[in-house]
């Protein structure tokens, strides 16, 4: 065997071990990287499972609509529970009213639109008269031949894509079909959820592992907080908001100022850009029906409405609710019409309402401040009973196996000792 002499050791430069290559990529580098991939895993995450909701549209978009009612309707079966009236009645007489008071607005509605129609189709003709005065005697000087080859020409557009029109009031038929499944099923999914909530949300509760459960449900009732927080306060907007242009509507005599009224109510749910859109539809009706100056003054109803809406109740109200900012709304709505459309804006504002909740909730550890508080999240008087008499018998065969003398019924010695002689 031979020696290893001074000699016969390598020369030369040292490799470099994974630590030397390490440190010469920068600090700030090393972060960033850190950072990009794991903001990459989350969106693409997130992308994946928007891509798989998509596919089952037809069954998320009522189950939401129908924890939305639920955040709603919630304190009046509260309030009927406190009445010693039975849960099962409760539920079923807080339904029964809601769907009552909404027939009773729909058919207000449809008698207003009945009758306003025909008034408003004898101004929406004398309307297209003036225009067709203004196109021949106005600054373009048309001829009434000219006019004619327009609406012509009008006419063959609308027959050579009669194919497209015909399929459109097809898909409108199916979209009808799919709204009244939709509606029955965000019905049967709103009984439930009043009437059977806690013990599905405890379902979902057990199905994560042990060690998350707490965190899990804090989390969850942190976001269903919110979510109720912010359907009262949005319908609150949403009232004002009908009432300020409706009312302005009826003032200046633009006509179906009622069913106007509605509308924005409904358009409403949309945060900020919702009021405004169907405002809009308001200043049109307006300029058709009394003309250019009326159409003037209802724009500006509406743009005071949108200024009390922007400036007054979201941020002191809607920001105190859910704490997010009127940009942050801003761009939810924007980002949730592009992803999904109407139901998209409908449900991004709840959404990142229960996301912000929730990654604040579990920032802050919240759950381990439940505990120390004694469960204060705790299921229903059984669940906690069982898993009571669970830890009690689990404790007494502890003290059986490290107390020697333990009674065979259970008692340890120490317990014996503390009887009264």
């Amino acid at each position: 065997m031979s020696r290893l002499t001074p000699d016969s050791l390598p020369t030369g430069p040292v490799p470099a071990g994974p630590d030397s290559a390490r440190d010469d990529v920068p600090y700030a580098l090393r972060i960033a990287a850190s950072w990009a991939w794991r903001i990459g895993l989350v969106v693409a995450v997130a992308g994946v499972l928007i891509w798989l909701l998509s596919y089952v549209s037809l069954l998320i978009i009522p189950v939401m609509v129908a924890a939305l009612l639920a955040g709603l309707l919630q304190p009046v079966v509260r309030f009927l529970l406190k009445a010693k009236v039975p849960k099962g009645l409760a539920v079923g007489i807080t339904i029964l009213g809601f769907l009552g008071l909404i027939g009773g607005a729909l058919s207000l509605v449809g008698r207003q639109l009945y009758f306003g129609f025909r008034e408003l189709w004898d101004q929406v003709l004398e309307g297209v008269r003036q225009i067709q005065t203004w196109l021949t005697e106005g600054p373009l000087r048309l001829t009434s031949a000219q006019l004619n080859d327009y609406i012509n020409e009008l006419l063959d557009q609308v027959q050579a894509n009669s194919s497209a029109i015909l399929s459109s009031a097809l898909s409108v038929g199916s979209t009808a079909g799919h709204l009244v499944a939709g509606l029955l099923l965000a019905i049967f999914a709103l009984i439930f959820f009043l009437l059977d909530g806690q013990r599905i949300w405890l379902f979902i509760v057990n199905l994560m592992p042990r060690r998350a459960r707490s965190a899990t449900n804090g989390a969850g009732r942190k976001g269903w907080t919110s979510l109720v927080q912010y359907i009262r306060v949005q319908v609150f907007v949403a009232f004002v908001d009908a009432v300020g242009i409706g009312a302005g509507a009826a003032i200046i005599g633009v006509p179906l100022a009622l069913p106007l009224g509605v509308l924005v109510f409904l358009g409403s749910f949309i945060p900020i850009v919702g009021a405004l859109f169907t405002g809009f539809v308001a200043v049109l009706l307006a300029l058709v029906a009394n003309g250019w100056v009326n159409a003037i003054i209802m724009l500006a109803i509406v743009l005071g409405v949108q200024q009390l809406e922007s400036h007054v109740l979201q941020p002191l109200i809607m920001g105190k609710a859910v704490s997010l900012h009127p940009l942050a709304v801003v761009l939810a709505v924007a980002g949730g019409t592009m992803v999904a459309g109407i139901p998209g804006a409908l449900f991004a504002v709840p959404l990142m309402a229960i996301l912000n909740s929730v990654v604040k909730y579990i920032a802050a550890r919240g759950w381990e401040d439940d505990d120390a508080l004694g469960g204060r999240l705790r299921p229903p008087e059984p669940a906690v009973q069982a898993a009571a008499a669970a830890a009690q018998s689990t404790a007494r065969t502890k003290r059986q196996i490290q107390t020697p003398g333990g009674d065979r019924d259970g008692t340890a010695a120490e317990d014996r000792n503390e009887q009264p002689k």
